[in-house]
């Protein structure tokens, strides 16, 4: 899921079954605090924050360890090998072509694209809510104020906008709206909350389509 404002920025950004890690997005091209997983990698060069799935299913970690094949020497101990555990990392995700602040862009563009021609076709009291491909569907919530609160979901789901309306009506409001510490139209931070993300991560973890 990402939140986008009405002067087109990503403000917010969350995942749960991506099947691609998405890729950092240009430095200087993002506001901090959308995410960890899409944060630029710093010019001073230290490790990346590693990109997980709350089902601990999409995990991926910069580290490793490189083992040598070659013939021992007879005096020579092998050395150990390591024993797997519950915490190990699962086998590396593709990461995705575009950078995320590319994505954000598209993303932004096919609404509003999309929002003017059912506007054009069908009048101003009709709403584009969603569309569809074979690869996916996109689930949009729009408030009066422009925030725009997105999601891609697999192409057979029903329709989530009532969910992304509980989202803005709950944590939103609750979490980043009444919430003196957090800048809202600052066009200089995303919405860097840890109750907001709890809150939506709970509420999505407790919609049907999750489990599927």
């Amino acid at each position: 899921m990402l939140m986008q404002d009405r002067h087109c920025a990503c403000i917010y950004y969350q995942d749960w079954h991506r099947a691609q890690r998405p890729r950092p997005a240009t430095e200087g091209n993002i506001l901090h605090g959308v995410s960890r997983a899409v944060a630029p990698q710093s010019s001073k060069g230290p490790v990346q924050p590693e990109f997980t799935s709350p089902r601990n299913t999409l995990t991926i970690s910069t580290g490793g360890i490189v083992v040598a094949v070659g013939e021992a020497s007879p005096n020579q101990t092998p050395p150990p090998v390591p024993a797997k555990t519950a915490a190990s990392p699962n086998p590396v995700l593709p990461m995705a072509k575009l950078s995320f602040d590319e994505e954000a862009k598209l993303v932004y563009g096919v609404i509003f694209s999309l929002r003017n021609m059912v506007h054009k076709l069908s009048g101003r009291d009709e709403a584009f809510v969603n569309y569809k491909t074979s690869a996916y569907k996109l689930h949009l919530f729009e408030t009066l104020t422009g925030y725009k609160f997105v999601l891609f979901t697999d192409p057979g789901a029903d329709s989530m906008r009532y969910m992304l309306r509980q989202i803005y009506m709950g944590p939103f409001l609750e979490y980043v709206v009444r919430n003196p510490l957090v800048e809202m139209d600052s066009k200089e931070r995303g919405i860097d909350s840890d109750h907001f993300r709890q809150a939506t991560d709970r509420l999505v973890r407790s919609q049907s389509v999750f489990n599927k």
